[in-house]
């Protein structure tokens, strides 16, 4: 046997390895220690002597689906090698072979997956020319797959791969860890990355196994020709998902080439940033854009929501036809409430096609997938009496699989077991073969339960027991106190401590015949649920076809539902370069605070006057809540749907951009003012005119004047050109000049009230630049100890007169350093023509001590303002 185990381990040498022994699922060497600790298992060992003993773990098989998921979760794989004969029948060692290979990418039990959230498998195809990718879902069906050429290929690439989270990257052997190679890993954190040979990446077997899957002669018709990279991608797919599922996968019924970039772009920063599906603070969907849209009644739906989320869209017609549907549903209350209920009972068809094209749907699958179909009728019945054009394009396609539902109503029990091969999953009449067996074995049951009573008469004893295991058969027990009155023909079985069993001529002959009809007729109960199982396979297509609809409908409910509860109204969407709300609310602090404290805000960005908003106000005032509502609305409107606000017309974004907060990236060796920078050119070289940027305090991660001017240049660029919709958050008040110089730059702030050295955050923007930051006061409320903060007050007041040193501390014998009046001297946006300017860049600067240097600005201060 452990020589058996070890030629199937040394095939998965890099897997955890479930070796079924009986009722078990065994590990051992490594892979036992490795899952003792994982599991909290009990560490064994097997062997004769301590030098030769191996270490063993091992888990019950029928519990083996949470164990499997803690260890996938833990980002390990497991390979499950079952016995493949009946162990009564093998002649010498039982047949045991690798049946499923599970890795995070590929996992399809429910138990091991969230309901609401895609498990996506990636595989990256890299050359010097291109990119391709390919993206499969194991446990819906959906499939997907792109290339990107050309000087953007990397990160038209990027932004691709920010829209699926994969779980797992498949690469060939040969795939760079630097470079491009490296920064598309860098791309998916906590991905298990998994190398595959290099020739499963070859456009040859790529084609031919993308041509075999789908049983075609040619790839035009997926829309793959001249797209090698995409080709060599998602072949590369279909054969690990071949060796890995050891299935035919049917429920992978298509492939779909989309171009890349299409709708709006969401890059991975951006899609943080504004926390649409993950919290920054925990990962948590608390305080998500996701958490406050969702009111989806259905697994797929939620799916779909979220897919809608991270790839909002572009096209005007597809917008307007999303927010008709929603204000239909919005407008007929009746029909949207009976409508919500039937969703309600719809089971996750997706999910169950995939175990049904895996081969492993069991009974209660095909049960709830016939209780989804009993649903249809009614809810085609209420959606049929919609008008808005997109719904009326999906009814036009529903299908309610009355065949398919009336062979289940036919063959399958109502309550089937979980288990496939201990019969009760098909209905009396649906065989007339198998009713014989149930008859046959069921009164011989009877004949046996009748046994009881009648040997007890016979014999006299009372407390004699006819009772059956599965090692032993049927069996008469007797207490040891009354084996005296055992009659002759009972014959010895099996003694135990306080009775004796026995078997009767006439019990045995009648044990076979129970026990033959009932063996059969489980066999031949599997053989037709197999026969049940294929035939619904045979209806993938149709099934995920209305899955897709149904899901569609149920993200449609989940935006109205939404907008019906949080009082949304529908946006103008258009093709301008306007962004303008009237009482905008932030859409996730609107649910969570009572509706008469969240204070509304407009936002103003026209096309031919303001395309750059500088925001200043001091800390918590509300300024990076206010720019990320902004972006969220509209995110909200090109997803279609309605938003928190008076009135809002957004004309299309190509995509968001945010630079908000910042924090060292160890990994990478880059300090929190390097991520910040890497972010802001990433916006510099990508926006166009129809962007739209949330930028916060950009050079806040350096000293102050480098920052300053960094942030002063950035502006000035955006303004000069790319000219996108632009919210610039800052606390350099000195970046309110720009406002002068640039008719398309506007100033606002977050207006406060001071009072008796206390300030009050009125959350309201309005026009014009603060005139101070509130630093000091922010940091009492924060906590500060007073005596902090007042020392920090006289600092400020020598820092505002010119000193370049702090004020004496009180009660210090060290005398104070000479405090010369020193004009603060600070000037940008010159073209460099002016002659003091140039003049003074001439100085060389190098001997001059920090006293001479102070002189010299104040001389040259008063030359300038001259």
């Amino acid at each position: 046997m452990m020589r058996q185990y070890l030629e199937t381990k040394r095939v998965h040498q890099d897997k955890i390895l479930f070796f079924r022994l009986g009722d078990f699922y065994e590990m051992f060497f490594e892979d036992a220690k490795t899952a003792a600790k994982t599991l909290n298992l009990t560490l064994t060992s097997r062997g004769s002597h301590d030098d030769s003993r191996v270490p063993m773990a091992g888990i019950p098989f029928h519990a083996a689906e949470n164990y499997i998921g803690r260890l996938i979760r833990a980002g390990h794989s497991v390979a499950i090698c079952e016995q493949t004969e009946d162990a009564s029948l093998a002649k010498g060692l039982v047949k045991r072979e690798v049946t499923r290979v599970i890795t995070p990418g590929t996992v399809l039990s429910s138990a091991m997956l969230e309901d609401k959230a895609n498990n996506y498998l990636a595989s990256v195809a890299l050359s010097d020319k291109g990119v391709g990718l390919a993206v499969v879902d194991v446990s819906t069906g959906e499939f997907k797959a792109c290339e990107s050429k050309g000087e953007n290929r990397l990160a038209s690439m990027l932004h691709e791969l920010a829209k699926y989270h994969p779980s797992e990257v498949l690469v060939a052997q040969g795939f760079p860890t630097a470079g491009d190679g490296g920064k598309l890993i860098e791309a998916v954190p906590g991905a298990k990355l998994t190398r595959v040979e290099d020739w499963k990446f070859s456009t040859e077997d790529a084609t031919r196994e993308i041509q075999d899957h789908f049983k075609v002669k040619t790839l035009e018709g997926f829309g793959l020709s001249g797209q090698a990279h995409a080709v060599r991608a998602a072949g590369a797919l279909l054969a690990y998902l071949r060796e890995t599922t050891h299935s035919v996968m049917s429920h992978l019924v298509s492939l779909s080439v989309q171009p890349v970039g299409e709708g709006m772009v969401l890059d991975a920063s951006t899609q943080r940033n504004l926390e649409i599906l993950k919290s920054m603070r925990d990962g948590s969907l608390d305080g998500t854009l996701l958490s406050v849209l969702d009111e989806t009644c259905t697994a797929m739906g939620g799916r779909l929501l979220k897919q809608w989320l991270t790839n909002p869209l572009t096209s005007l017609s597809e917008i307007r036809r999303r927010q008709d549907a929603v204000e239909e549903l919005l407008a007929d209350r009746d029909r949207h409430d009976a409508l919500r209920e039937r969703l309600r009972e719809i089971s996750d068809l997706e999910r169950l096609a995939a175990r049904v094209g895996c081969s492993t749907a069991n009974g209660r699958d095909l049960a709830a997938l016939r209780s989804t179909l009993r649903v249809l009728p009614e809810a085609e019945r209420l959606v049929r009496g919609l008008k808005s054009p997109l719904v009326r394009e999906r009814v036009e396609t529903w299908d309610n699989q009355a065949d398919l539902k009336a062979l289940l109503e036919k063959a399958l029990t109502e309550e089937p077991p979980l288990a496939l091969k201990e019969g009760g999953l098909i209905k009396d009449g649906y065989d007339k073969d198998l009713d014989g067996l149930k008859v046959g074995a069921k009164e011989g049951k009877d004949w046996i339960a009748t046994l009881e009573e009648k040997e007890k008469k016979r014999t006299g004893i009372s407390t004699l027991k006819v009772r059956f295991t599965s090692v032993f058969g049927y069996y008469i027990e007797v207490s040891k106190a009354n084996l005296d009155k055992v009659p002759a023909d009972y014959h010895r079985k099996q003694t135990l401590v306080n009775a004796e069993r026995f078997i009767t001529p006439e019990l045995k002959e009648m044990e076979g015949k129970v026990l033959g009809a009932q063996e059969k007729a489980d066999k031949l109960e599997y053989e037709l649920f197999e026969g049940l199982r294929k035939a619904v396979g045979e209806e993938l297509p149709k099934i995920l076809r209305m899955a897709r609809t149904l899901a569609e409908l149920d993200v449609l409910s989940s935006l109205a539902q939404a907008a019906q509860r949080s009082r949304y109204v529908r946006p103008e969407v258009d093709d301008s370069l306007h962004l303008v709300i009237e009482e905008g609310r932030h859409p996730v602090l609107d649910r969570l605070m009572p509706s008469d404290q969240f204070v509304p805000n407009d936002s103003h960005l026209a096309e031919d006057e303001t395309r750059i908003i500088v925001l200043t106000g001091p800390n918590m005032a509300g300024k990076s809540t206010y720019i990320r509502q902004t972006a969220l609305l509209a995110l909200m409107a090109q997803v279609g749907s309605f938003v928190p606000a008076k009135r809002m017309q957004l004309g299309v974004v190509d995509r968001i951009f945010s630079r908000v907060g910042a924090s060292d990236n160890l990994t990478q060796g880059q300090s929190t003012f390097m991520v910040e920078m890497v972010e802001t050119a990433n916006i510099l070289n990508h926006a166009t005119e129809r962007s739209l940027l949330i930028l916060d305090e950009v050079g806040r991660g350096t000293s102050t004047f480098d920052g300053m001017s960094i942030a002063w240049a950035v502006v000035e660029h955006l303004s000069k050109k790319i000219g996108a919709r632009t919210l610039f958050a800052t606390h350099y008040h000195e970046l309110t000049r720009l406002a002068a110089d640039f008719p398309n730059v506007k100033n606002f702030n977050i207006a406060v009230r001071e009072w008796n050295d206390q300030i009050l955050f009125l959350r309201k923007i309005v026009p014009g630049g603060a005139d101070k930051s509130y630093g000091i006061q922010v940091a009492r409320l924060a906590g500060v100890p007073k005596a902090v903060v007042d020392r920090a007050k006289k600092i400020l007041a020598g820092l505002e007169t010119g000193s370049t040193h702090p004020p004496k501390i009180e009660g210090s014998t060290t005398p104070g350093a000479a405090e010369p009046d020193i004009a603060q001297l600070t000037f940008f946006g010159s073209n460099g023509q002016h002659p003091v300017l140039e003049e003074l860049s001439q100085i060389d600067v190098d001997g001059l001590t920090p006293r001479d240097a102070l002189n010299l600005i104040g001389e040259w201060k008063k030359k300038i303002e001259g």
